[in-house]
């Protein structure tokens, strides 16, 4: 590898908070009148709210190259990142050439959601205070899950608007690279790639290792998602999940939503990284040691968490729904989400009776199964509570929505105190996080030039 992504992380600088939508919009402006022999932008499309999707190009090689942000709009690290590799590759020509792509960067594809997290964007960064303004898309709004799909009985097309910019922008450059930045919550540092890529593991590796971050080898986000090495994974399929849930003797078809970018740009021959970064570490995610608990009975454990979680904000949710009057995004939400924790749950106990996985739990494991129910709570509760805060603020005062927004507001309380005394968070600057993204990003870029030199 020619270029050095280890070398060039230290130029990441700090940054004490996230951008708002407006302020991404001005920074990519700049950045274009800056650099307009090299820059400009174009609208691609419009948000489902009328908002001007906009898509940064840098000039480059006759290769292309797609990096985007906020695919999910509670992920914010990657419109940092899309801004910081913006400027290096306009401030850097040397390395611009050297890498040999024409870049297309957006850097927030989901504008809508992204406003609706903005309440937390300026800190404090504690767990609980950004749960509480915590927004994230039903399955079905989200632009990274509804491209089309069609497997055995499941067929989706309900594609969005902001979705749709993303197609035709893949259809126009067939890129040779595609970067989805995403980020997790609490843990470390782990990765999709849509093929295997040994010879970039290495280095995969390095980059959260030099910056003094732990990678996350315990429970990955899903139980059939094939593993390449140490944190590093193949990208997660609808067809796989399909065949996985079938495998269980569960109904499939109850999944609402379509394919990933990924898997819509592979017909291009497209190499997708995907760098998920979280903004809390904990050294449990990265011990791969045994521990006295067997794994099936960790599953078990996960699955009655969120058996629990579901019974309580289902039987809110059921409550109150008589007198809803707004249709929020909120809501929406809610209603989606809230019946697939029973769902997950069902899938948990399923597999924990397989014989795999009567083992002893690493600590890794243990420490992911059970803070996967602390997340969905203060996630999701914070979501209902909203809905219900919504409903309040414009007079819908009835009294089953105050009884019950009461009621789940003191819940919720609880589920925070237990997650602060379960786990001790360390907050992670986000100056590193822009870095583990921007390295790996360059590093699968030079990995793809130095298997093609001639491209």
């Amino acid at each position: 590898m020619s270029i050095d992504p280890i070398g060039r992380l230290a130029a990441v600088p700090e940054f004490t908070e996230f951008p708002t939508v407006d302020e991404l919009t001005a920074r990519t402006e700049q950045i274009a009148q800056t650099h307009p022999d090299i820059a400009t932008i174009r609208r691609i499309g419009t948000s489902r709210l009328g908002e001007p999707l906009s898509c940064l190009t840098i000039r480059g090689g006759d290769e292309h190259a797609i990096v985007f942000a906020s695919v999910h709009p509670n992920e914010p690290i990657g419109n940092l990142t899309a801004l910081h590799l913006a400027d290096t590759l306009c401030s850097d020509p040397e390395l611009r050439e050297e890498l040999g792509y024409t870049w297309h960067i957006i850097p927030c594809i989901d504008p809508d959601g992204t406003r609706l997290n903005e309440g937390w964007f300026a800190g404090p960064f504690e767990r609980t205070f950004y749960a509480r303004r915590f927004y994230r898309p039903a399955p079905d709004e989200q632009v990274e899950w509804t491209f089309p799909y069609e497997h055995k009985k499941a067929y989706f097309d309900g594609v969005l608007p902001e979705t749709l910019a993303l197609m035709r922008l893949i259809d126009e450059t067939k890129p040779a690279l595609m970067c989805s930045l995403h980020n997790g919550e609490l843990g470390g540092i782990y990765y999709y790639l849509s093929r295997p890529a040994p010879q970039l593991y290495e280095t995969l590796h390095a980059i959260p290792a030099t910056l003094g971050l732990p990678l996350d080898t315990g429970e990955p986000e899903v139980p059939f998602v094939q593993r390449y090495a140490p944190a590093i994974f193949e990208m997660i399929r609808s067809s796989d999940q399909y065949d996985y849930v079938e495998s269980l003797g569960l109904d499939p078809s109850l999944r609402e939503t379509g394919d990933s970018s990924g898997a819509y740009a592979e017909k291009y021959g497209t190499f997708t990284l995907v760098t998920e970064v979280p903004y809390w570490s904990h050294p449990d995610a990265d011990d791969q040691s045994e521990t006295t608990e067997r794994y099936s009975d960790v599953i078990r454990a996960r699955a009655a968490g969120l058996a629990e979680l579901s019974t309580v904000l289902s039987e809110t949710l059921a409550a109150v729904t008589p007198d809803l009057t707004a249709e929020s995004p909120f809501l929406r939400a809610s209603r989606a989400f809230i019946p697939g924790f029973a769902r997950s749950a069902e899938q948990d106990e399923g597999r924990a009776g397989l014989p795999e996985n009567d083992r002893p739990a690493t600590v890794g494991e243990r420490f992911g199964c059970a803070d996967l129910v602390h997340c969905f709570r203060l996630r999701y509760g914070g979501m209902l509570l909203r809905t219900l805060e919504g409903e309040l603020a414009i007079g819908n005062a009835t009294p089953t929505i105050r009884a019950e927004h009461t009621a789940l507001l003191a819940r919720y309380e609880d589920w925070c105190d237990q997650a602060r005394k379960a786990i001790t968070a360390e907050v992670i600057p986000i100056g590193k996080l822009v870095a583990v993204q921007f390295g790996a990003l360059l590093a699968a870029a030079a990995h793809l030039r130095d298997l093609n030199p001639e491209a």
